[in-house]
């Protein structure tokens, strides 16, 4: 018998066993880039392309003042009470929409505000120079896309930006969502603003925004101990407002709200959630085969800042280990069955066919970048050059005479 939501577990809450650093040298900073460079630079194995693919988790954006999981200062380290909220509990029960929606609203002006941080802007740079084909994402912040719009970002786990209704599976934007979250809650709106104003929120420290009382959580969360979460309201999906969904069992459905809009529990449809995917939903097929065709597609793997403790990463590193791509790990911390990708190594490789660094990604990225841009410049050439020399560059070659 298949356990409710309330007693099903969270894989791999617990730290993983501290990784084995290969090469040796890239336990520094100046290693691991030079471990990378050769990673990034070396023949790819016979008959896989010549790119390569990014794997990213929520550690990428920890330097963004967002919150991650199983880090060494995440979530599940600081705060052990935290539960993220179930697929099935979001969608059957009324109150749990409630306290998603209350925490969502104060943690969203946070997210919002926040900003690609070094490693992002880093990954669009290898793009730019013609090292990274396409980015397989787990976090659901929209970095990835603010910060190289030019290259392919499969989101895994789906994306704040919008909200989707469950019924007729139209999107909505979040901002305006936020607004009428406002409007139909105006003593929690005033709350967000004394928050904003106090500096509450302001803090790109998790750990500044405990001592104020409030604990931040992954994608846009916030827990504030003792709020009457009961009180929070949320509207119903307009489209199925206007035109009810019939119910599953083919009866004419209903989607009720009360005189200000707020969605009521007599409703059989028009429930909005995140366009994100929680825990115990299924990621679209679609949006599988474009992670799986981004693997395809490259011929290493470089995974930055993820345990791949969900198993819709892990599958995707693994299929890149089973076609012999070399495989490149940046992360703080171990990972999970990370053995499986490291097996058979050359004595003494040095990068070419895996690279796994606890470097900040913040800190080794731009770095990298720096060392691929020194050496892939001739002598003489010029910036303006070196761009012409990459990815269309007879394109730009045109554009710059």
């Amino acid at each position: 018998m298949t356990k409710p939501y309330y007693y099903a577990r969270i894989p791999y809450k617990e730290l993983f066993a501290s990784p084995s650093i290969f090469p040796p040298s890239a336990n520094t900073l100046e290693g691991a880039v030079a471990a990378l460079h050769e990673f990034f630079t070396s023949p790819t194995p016979r008959g896989l392309p010549a790119s390569t693919a990014v794997l990213s988790g929520a550690g990428l954006s920890v330097a963004s003042g967002l919150a991650d999981y199983r880090g060494p200062n995440g979530t599940y380290r600081v705060n052990k009470s935290f539960r993220p909220i179930f697929y099935q509990e979001f969608i059957s029960n009324h109150e749990a929409r409630k306290r998603y929606w209350a925490r969502s609203f104060l943690g969203w002006p946070t997210l919002e505000k926040a900003k690609p941080n070094a490693g992002h802007i880093a990954v669009a740079d290898l793009a730019r120079l013609g090292f990274v084909s396409g980015v397989v994402t787990q976090n659901v912040d929209s970095f990835h896309t603010k910060a190289h719009l030019s290259t392919p970002a499969v989101e895994l786990h789906g994306y704040l930006r919008s909200v989707v209704c469950t019924s007729c599976r139209n999107e909505l934007p979040r901002t305006p969502f936020q607004e009428e979250l406002a409007r139909l809650n105006p003593r929690w709106a005033e709350f967000l603003a004394e928050a904003i104003a106090s500096g509450a929120l302001q803090s790109e420290s998790p750990q500044e925004r405990r001592a104020r009382g409030i604990r931040s959580n992954p994608d846009g969360d916030i827990d504030v101990p003792d709020a009457p979460y009961t009180t929070f309201r949320y509207p119903a999906c307009p489209t199925c407002l206007s035109h009810p969904p019939p119910r599953p069992d083919g009866s004419e459905g209903v989607v009720e709200v009360d005189d200000d809009g707020a969605w009521q529990p007599t409703s059989s449809g028009g429930i909005l959630k995140p366009a994100v995917i929680m825990f115990g939903e299924s990621i679209n097929n679609q949006v599988k085969l474009a992670a799986d065709e981004t693997i395809d597609g490259a011929g290493r793997l470089l995974v930055l800042a993820t345990s791949l403790a969900t198993y819709s990463a892990w599958r995707l590193a693994k299929k890149a280990k089973d076609r012999g791509m070399p495989i490149a790990i940046v992360n703080m911390g171990g990972v999970r069955g990370e053995d499986t990708f490291f097996k058979d190594l050359s004595p003494g490789q040095k990068g070419a066919e895996a690279v796994r660094t606890e470097i900040l990604t913040e800190q080794l990225l731009p770095a990298l970048v720096k060392e691929l841009e020194r050496s892939s410049r001739p002598s003489g050439m010029d910036g303006a050059s070196l761009l012409s020399a990459h990815n269309g560059g007879a394109v730009f070659k045109d554009m710059l005479s």
